[in-house]
């Protein structure tokens, strides 16, 4: 019961958080709440191609194609490798920073 009880605030803090994340980057916070479309909308935001959605259905690929993501979003919002490497290894702590911060996305000026 408690472990049920933790993965249900894991998962609304990850919804929250990602919420934020989309509407920094001038996306709908509601996207992040619908399966596939939120990877979609995050490789939209990633600037990465959008057929790397199917490298995420690949054992082992996926978590390669999640750092990148992770990184590639990182530097997006003005952030550097050491930001970067957080968010891939410790995103409950990272992405709060990142949602709740001052960091802007800087996407749509490139």
């Amino acid at each position: 019961m408690v472990f049920f009880f933790l993965f249900a605030i894991i998962i609304a803090l990850t919804i929250v958080l990602m919420w934020l994340i989309f509407q920094k980057a001038g996306k709908p916070g509601w996207t992040c709440i619908i399966p596939i479309y939120n990877l979609i909308v995050l490789l939209q935001i990633a600037k990465k191609p959008l057929w790397w959605i199917l490298l995420y259905c690949i054992p082992l690929v996926n978590a390669v194609i999640a750092i990148i993501v992770n990184i590639e979003l990182a530097r997006l919002f003005g952030k550097g490798a050491g930001f970067a490497i957080g968010l891939v290894f410790l995103p409950i702590i990272f992405m709060p920073i990142l949602g709740y911060g001052s960091a802007r996305y800087i996407g749509d000026t490139e």
